[in-house]
């Protein structure tokens, strides 16, 4: 498979206090990359260098074989990179579907006056992560955390991403939420997305992803399958406290 993204010894340090040491990884084109570790591990300033929306005090960052370590945020979504957050942010005052139109903005001043037939693609995107047309005139409050969890979804699919970054997109959903979620997420999959998955709930985890990278005070301690990963004894000393 070829290498959609590729992080190469990221390092980030705030105050002094190293917080992301020289890490690497990567996620092949079609697949789903679990990255898991405990609370301070350096997972989501992992995301949040990935966008752009933290910069890196050294290493680079590879999308498609193109070196992105430099660009600004909407210059890594409009080279198809997208994330929801471990809090849904969407507008509050906007209902879902003016929400999921945030996500197809185009850059165009002039383009943005001919937005009027985008309508049925908003329906569209709603509905490909569970949300009905009872659902698009809703504001945020009137929603469920898992039909929140489903929007942040919509929102990201709208700007067509070829890499998502889920952060604890499971947490605080049900179990039938969770199993939905997990569904929706299978079938975006199928339609050429690819993954990294940031998740402490390793049973939601455990059948969606390919591989995973445990990491530890901001290092890889372990890569490999699923099971491989959770058997390894340092990744049970410094996540599963064993």
């Amino acid at each position: 498979m070829d290498k959609l993204l590729e992080v190469r010894s990221l390092s980030k340090s705030f105050g002094g206090l190293l917080a992301v040491d020289h890490i690497g990884f990567h996620v092949d084109e079609g697949e789903t990359l679990g990255l898991i570790g405990p609370n301070g591990a350096g997972k989501t300033t992992n995301f949040n260098m990935i966008m752009g929306e933290l910069s890196q005090d050294s290493g680079e960052i590879f999308f498609r074989a193109e070196e992105i370590s430099n660009y600004p945020t909407h210059e890594r979504v409009k080279k198809g990179i997208a994330r929801t957050y471990q809090v849904p942010r969407p507008f509050g005052e906007a209902t879902v579907r003016e929400n999921i139109r945030v996500g197809m903005m185009p850059d165009s001043i002039l383009q943005m006056l001919t937005m009027e037939a985008s309508t049925e693609r908003e329906r569209e995107i709603a509905e490909s992560v569970g949300l009905g047309a009872d659902e698009l005139a809703k504001y945020p409050s009137e929603l469920s955390m898992g039909d929140l969890r489903k929007l942040e979804l919509a929102r990201t699919i709208a700007s067509e991403p070829k890499l998502l970054l889920l952060d604890e997109v499971f947490a605080g959903l049900t179990t039938a939420e969770i199993a939905q979620l997990s569904t929706l997420i299978e079938e975006q999959k199928k339609n050429g997305l690819s993954y990294i998955v940031v998740s402490h709930d390793l049973k939601a985890l455990a059948p969606l992803v390919d591989r995973v990278v445990a990491i530890s005070f901001g290092a890889v301690i372990a890569e490999g399958s699923f099971e491989e990963v959770i058997a390894n004894q340092k990744v049970q000393t410094a996540y599963l406290g064993q």
